[in-house]
């Protein structure tokens, strides 16, 4: 029973709700501007600007939004879509039997007045007593909305419904999404492409520390940050990035105070025009100026911003534009026609109140701003992309009309739009792309100061999607006049660029834009500006002083041509001519005592070998070749040890001499010239076996040493085998030591023949010489290592030179008297043993 009941109420219920008649709850809100018509186009345009809300207590019934301010450009919009359908119904080609009519309401900008014309424009304002609420939409399009905020809330709206909506002004990227609007169009293109030419022209201008601003509504947050993300790509940092919407004075007032302390001279503004104009009065307020404005196309070129105190804050701005079209007989039609046919308040009808079109009266004589209109054109495109819809939903022909009596649904217009392609009478042909929107035609427009005060927009360049990527951007940089009115163009760095032979090091805890510039170490380069890295010179190259270029090093050896080498060739040569000279003196003197005293054949022996001992030190002066490395320490390891051997030769035969003059003595026969002669071949004969095994196993060869010294290579004989050198120099040192041994044995003997003392001093000196050459040219760096062994060969040559003959040659030169048999036998005679 209770089962019964509940289906005999629903029921009831029902059949009350089908017959239920549509009836408008609260006052009816008709449009501005309407016309009847066979088909109807619907328009919704901030043409105010202002709006002023009524009182909420709830104590009567709410009143009606009211708006002020005439906003201009939204005014001339709405006159150009009443002009393209007075030009379309008087068509005798396009909807040729047909009339369209409009419905066009004011949205005030604000998002309130537009969801309260939205609902008007869909429902109409009154139904007659036979409608149904289910009945068709009044309208087949609806052409608008300024803003892209007040469009997304347009085509959501509208969207269930499938009401097709083309907007000309509307460049949000999120609108491209056809999942979530698939019924709307536009006639410009959506702001991503914008965005990322915001961000090529700060990177053209080289500006990489810029703040950014931008209107806290979908038009604003999508289009920042696109720009965010194509600055990142670019380089470009971005200080700060503020939003505020015109609804919000307190956050206006931070973002103004942000902007104030900023470093950054450049700021990147995406902000619609209402919010730009309220921007522009603070900065104005706080005498905020100077900064370089890069905009959109929202407000560049809005009239209504030109005042003199915006043009201090605004002057030098760029920013993208659309470009100016003129539409024949427009000029005309704004202050004549319009006025005559689509204002209402010409129209004697009582139910009319014209106190609501009483601030528009204004403009009936005014069109000077309209050849600096730029949207027109795009309002004028989207009125007839609906009408060549239309015409085609309609299977119109010329001559025959149009078939009257078709329904047309919301849908069937969508996919006509989505065909469309025509060309309409200023040359612009008209399509939409998979997004519903248009190609992206922009030009760079500049706010410049003329010469008669006035200010004016003018183009400085273009980006064309349309052509190829290396001809899209195109700017004249010398036609620009920055902020300030300033014809050098701004900087707007965090840090000044490294210059090259520096890399950037970037600042803890700040973006990657602020760095400090550090010099290369040496050895690394940088040869460009702004270099994140210094580059390592390759193994034979070094840096530059300024690091900005890899050179290659400075090859050190010890060269006859530098200060040293000939000081060293000096005293060699010197050496070689002093022993020559002995020589000389000691042959022209051969048949005196002191000469044929203990055997003039090793004299003339030893003063051979000195000569080859000073002129061996000259294979240790030039560049190291592989010839030159081996015959360097063979020679000198075989000359010494011939010297060595002539004087230890000489030494025994002191000995020997003396020992031979005891009584039964017979040691002379044992110690010949014969032996003598032997004994200096045996001895230098195991010093060339020793250098022929080390030739023959590790020879000495060139080297470039790059380990000692970082900025230069030092051309080397490098020893192959360490312990071929090693037993060279050591067999060198036994015979010296030997030799220094016996010599200070036979120090004590008689003086006239005796010359061990000397060769005792001789040999002193050589050994003291060589031993403190092993610290010396281990520790030697370079060139000097190789100074040191000369200064080593040189020092000791002299010293056995000077040690052995200088004696002799005082004798023979200043003492003559003395160099006779009697004398040297009669000094022997008076010495004791």
């Amino acid at each position: 029973m209770l089962i019964f009941l509940y289906t005999l109420l629903f029921h009831h219920l029902h059949l009350k709700v089908e017959n239920t008649l549509c009836r408008m709850m609260g006052d009816p809100k008709y449009p501005l501007l309407s016309k009847n018509g066979d088909i109807i186009i619907g328009g919704l345009f901030a043409i105010h600007s202002r709006e002023t809300l009524p009182s909420f207590e709830f104590k009567q019934k709410p009143q009606l939004l009211s708006c002020s301010s005439v906003n201009l450009r939204d005014f001339r919009i709405a006159q150009t879509m009443t002009f393209a359908i007075e030009e379309i119904n008087r068509s005798k080609t396009l909807l040729p039997n047909i009339s369209i009519g409009y419905k066009i309401y004011d949205s005030c900008g604000s998002r309130l007045s537009s969801m309260s014309a939205i609902i008007a424009l869909m429902n109409g304002p009154e139904f007659a007593t036979e409608d149904s609420c289910y009945g068709l939409s009044p309208i087949h399009a609806v052409i608008g909305e300024t803003e892209s905020a007040t469009t997304v809330i347009l085509t959501r709206t509208t969207g269930p419904f499938k009401i097709p909506v083309i907007s000309y002004s509307a460049s949000c990227e999120c609108l491209s999404n056809r999942k979530n609007f698939p019924a709307f169009f536009r006639t410009i293109a959506s702001d991503y492409h914008q965005s990322r030419a915001l961000a090529y022209i700060v990177k053209h201008f080289g500006w990489t520390w810029v703040g950014a601003v931008n209107s806290d509504n979908d038009y604003g947050n999508n289009g920042m940050t696109t720009f965010l993300n194509t600055a990142q790509e670019e380089g470009i940092c971005v200080e700060y990035s503020v939003k505020f919407y015109r609804t919000e004075p307190e956050k206006l007032l931070k973002v103004v105070n942000i902007i104030k302390q900023s470093t950054a001279k450049v700021i990147v503004v995406f902000i619609s025009l209402i919010e730009m104009g309220l921007l522009t009065e603070q900065l104005s307020m706080q005498n905020i100026t100077g900064l370089q404005m890069i905009s959109g196309e929202g407000w560049i070129t809005a009239k209504s911003l030109i005042t003199p105190n915006n043009f201090h804050v605004l002057g030098g701005s760029l920013g993208f534009a659309f470009k100016k079209i003129n539409i024949e007989g427009f000029s005309e039609y704004v202050i004549k026609a319009f006025w005559d046919t689509a204002f209402p308040c010409s129209r004697d009808e009582a139910d009319l109140n014209c106190s609501r079109y009483q601030d528009l009266l204004v403009l009936k004589n005014y069109n000077e701003d309209v050849p600096e209109q730029r949207y027109t054109s795009k309002a004028y495109k989207s009125v007839y992309a609906v009408a060549n819809a239309l015409h085609s939903l309609l299977k119109c022909k010329e001559k025959e009309g149009c078939e009257k009596g078709l329904t047309i649904q919301p849908q069937q217009v969508v996919e006509a739009l989505n065909m469309v392609n025509f060309t309409v009478k200023f040359g612009d042909r008209v399509w939409f792309d998979s997004t519903g929107g248009a190609v992206p035609q922009y030009e760079v427009v500049n706010w410049q100061l003329d010469s008669d005060g006035s200010i004016q927009f003018k183009a400085v360049g273009y980006y064309d999607a349309a052509l190829p990527s290396h001809q899209r951007f195109l700017l004249d940089t010398k036609s620009i006049i920055w902020a300030g009115g300033q014809l050098e163009m701004p900087r707007s760095v965090c840090s000044e660029s490294c210059p090259p032979g520096t890399r950037k090091a970037a600042q803890k805890g700040r973006p990657v834009c602020c760095y400090d510039c550090i010099p290369c170490a040496d050895g690394e380069i940088s040869n460009e500006t702004d270099s994140n890295n210094c580059q390592q010179c390759p193994g034979e190259y070094w840096s530059n002083t300024e690091n900005t270029e890899c050179v290659l090093k400075a090859v050190e050896f010890l060269s006859f041509t530098e200060v040293m080498g000939i000081v060293l060739v000096f005293f060699s040569l010197f050496g070689v001519g002093i022993t020559v000279l002995v020589a000389i003196l000691f042959y022209s003197k051969k048949d005196t005592p002191i000469v044929k005293a203990n055997n003039s054949e090793l004299s003339f022996l030893l003063l051979f070998s000195l000569t080859l001992c000073f002129l061996c030190s000259l294979t240790f002066i030039g560049r190291p070749t592989e010839w030159s490395c081996m015959l360097r320490h063979t020679a000198f390891g075989i000359t010494f040890v011939l010297c060595i051997s002539c004087v230890l030769g000489k030494t025994i035969v002191v000995l020997m001499a003396f020992k031979a003059t005891l009584p039964g003595s017979n040691v002379m026969k044992w110690f010949g010239p014969a032996q003598q002669r032997l004994s200096v071949f045996a001895f230098t004969l195991i010093q060339v076996l020793i250098c022929v095994l080390w030739l023959t196993i590790s020879p000495p060869f060139p080297n470039k040493n790059m380990k000692h010294y970082k900025e230069k290579i030092i051309l080397e004989c490098s020893l192959g085998s360490t312990v071929g050198f090693w037993a060279v120099l050591g067999y060198i040192g036994l015979l010296a030591v030997l030799c220094f041994i016996l010599a200070f044995l036979a120090r004590t003997l008689p003086d006239n023949f005796n010359e061990a003392k000397f060769i005792t001093f001789s040999m002193l000196i050589f050994c003291a010489v060589w031993i403190t050459f092993i610290p010396a040219y281990v520790s030697s760096p370079g060139k000097f290592t190789v100074a040191v062994e000369i200064f080593a060969i040189l020092a000791s040559s002299f010293g056995l030179l000077l040690c052995i003959f200088l004696p002799k040659c005082y004798i023979i030169l200043f003492k003559p008297e003395q160099n006779t048999k009697q004398h040297m036998m009669g000094k022997t005679q008076t010495k004791s043993y």
